[in-house]
Parts: C-alpha cells; structure tokens; sequence
C-alpha cells in the first residue's frame, strides 16, 4: 500500500436491524508503484467495509477495484497493507453522514 489519494465514507444503513453495532463502507483511491503486483493503468481503488460494535471494531471485507473500468482484482492485501487500511479506518469512520 502506497497511499491513499482520495476517500469517502458513508454509514450503510440496516433498516431491520439485523446487524450488531454500525457498518461503514469507504471507498479508497490507491496509489501504487509500477512494480506492485497491484497495479493497474487505469488505476485502482478499495471497497472496505468497517464495522464498528461496543467492544470491537475492524475491517468486515474488503474488495480491491480497477478504477476505470470497475473490474474485481482478485488478489489480498499484505498483513501490514491491512493493518495501515485499518488504521486509516478506524481514524476515519466517524466523518460519515450518519
């Protein structure tokens, strides 16, 4: 993970409350070096979906995107990649519109 350029973060909403605690999805633009197995031309974003319950938080899933053309790339995030989008997360989640 090199940086992240552009984000937004939006609550999801549970109408039937059928989820524990508060789920929200951000929307992440990374930058990646031409080198990274990761990189795409047409550039690359994550879809992380964070939940947030009383005693616990941290990332539910994520899916990492193709930017132009909204593909699914199939591959993981390295232990210290998920752990810096976790941070970022967990530093972040509170600007959603609630």
């Amino acid at each position: 993970m090199d940086n992240i350029t552009e984000y937004s973060v939006e609550q999801v909403k549970d109408p039937f409350g059928i989820l524990p605690g508060k789920r929200y999805e951000f929307i992440m633009d990374i930058q990646v070096d031409e080198d990274d197995e990761l990189y795409s031309e047409h550039g690359i974003y994550l879809r992380v979906i964070y939940g947030v319950e009383e005693s616990t938080q941290g990332i539910v899933k994520y899916h990492i995107h193709e930017r132009v053309t909204d593909k699914y790339l199939d591959f993981d995030l390295e232990d210290d990649e998920l752990a810096e989008v976790e941070a970022f997360c967990r530093e972040h989640y509170n600007e959603a519109d609630n």
